[in-house]
């Protein structure tokens, strides 16, 4: 099964004193060998950030 389960985290939260904001999301471990980067919301602090995956 090349699909693999990936968890995504806030990369501005920490700088900002704020809980990290996660999310879930798959990837194809064949066709994206490095590591995911997505624009997702953070309620924390209200606005779209960069998500980094997380090991």
């Amino acid at each position: 099964m090349p699909r693999e389960i990936v968890i995504l985290e806030c990369t501005e939260a920490k700088a900002e004193g704020k809980p990290v904001s996660r999310y879930m999301s798959t990837r194809n471990k064949k066709l994206q060998t490095e590591r995911v980067e997505k624009k997702k919301y953070n309620p924390h602090l209200r606005r779209h950030t960069l998500h980094k995956e997380i090991k």
